[in-house]
């Protein structure tokens, strides 16, 4: 009885999964990589995941809270935007993105913090990144400022010059899907910053020019996408990590969160982004259309056409 009572459950359950929860698991299914997602709409009851309490390497999406931590210290009073700092060559490294390495090539140039907040959000500034975490006092005070807003399944331990360095120090920045979006939920809630700094935040995430083929890429022409990527090199032993988070903004100004987390692809970049691509599609096409008693579920040709390739 308690097989049966326990298999009814199961069937039960799938029979009442959301249009959107069942594009998520078809988007998903059988590829040649762990993904972790979650989506939620502006009631956290509108949601759809996959792996959602799963750890994954953030990568450059860790400067998203490193960030927060930094405009948190402005908001205290104890660093100001507009304050500069000499920038000396140890701390322009090479052999790492860095568009204020590009712009500042000779370094021995005073630079405001609020530019590298700018550069190391908008640009994925990986020397940006390591200026503003030694400013506010190394990973371990961004972990702690994380770890006092509630969020336990978020880890910040190392810099970005250690996780071009040290084997397999990128995997110790890690998050699960699940927290990352309980952290947007906070930013855009404005429970974390006074308004100057949740505007100043927003606009850089906004502006981001990083990896377009990702949750940008099926979102309608001057829809409000804030968000965060990050990318890891790709090995044939460990694949590649690739990853988007942010909140869309719908015609109504609701917000959608979303956290898409992929690591060890053994897909190419293009494939991998598609993924993400595809997941941000189905969340706007359900978003942005849902009505009572309209369903929005799609073919398995649609999909496939969505989504680029054939599951395997």
């Amino acid at each position: 009885m308690s097989t049966l009572l326990a298999s009814f459950t199961l069937v039960t359950a799938s029979c009442l999964a959301s249009p959107l929860q069942e594009n998520i698991d078809a988007i998903v299914k059988d590829k040649p990589a762990q993904i972790g997602v979650v989506i939620e709409g502006f009631d956290p009851h509108q949601h759809a995941g996959f792996n959602e309490n799963t750890r994954f390497p953030m990568q450059s999406v860790f400067k998203f809270p490193v960030a927060l931590a930094v405009l948190d210290q402005v908001d205290k009073g104890k660093i100001n935007l507009d304050e500069t700092l000499l920038l000396k060559p140890s701390d322009l490294l090479p052999n790492t993105h860095s568009p204020l390495r590009e712009k500042y090539p000779e370094a021995n140039a005073a630079v405001s913090i609020g530019e590298i907040i700018n550069e190391t959000v908008s640009n994925s500034d990986n020397n940006g990144c390591d200026i503003l975490l030694r400013l506010v006092g190394g990973p371990q005070a961004v972990d702690q400022y994380i770890k006092n807003l509630g969020i336990a399944d978020m880890q910040i331990a190392v810099n970005e010059q250690e996780m071009h360095t040290v084997k397999d120090a990128q995997h110790k920045n890690w998050t699960t899907p699940a927290a990352m979006t309980q952290l947007l939920r906070l930013f855009h809630d404005g429970k974390l910053l006074k308004p100057d700094s949740q505007k100043f935040l927003w606009t850089a995430m906004r502006d981001s020019v990083t990896a377009p083929g990702r949750l940008r890429s099926p979102l309608p022409a001057g829809t409000h996408l804030i968000h965060k990527t990050g990318t890891s090199d790709y090995s044939p032993q460990d694949g590649s990590t690739v990853n988007d988070v942010g909140i869309i903004l719908l015609p109504d100004g609701n917000p959608v969160f979303i956290s898409v987390l992929i690591s060890g692809s053994k897909m190419s970049m293009m494939d991998t982004e598609k993924i993400i691509a595809s997941v941000s599609g189905v969340a706007w096409d359900h978003f942005s259309q849902e009505k009572p008693g309209l369903s929005i579920r799609k073919t398995g040709k649609q999909l496939r056409e969505l989504i680029g390739f054939e599951n395997q």
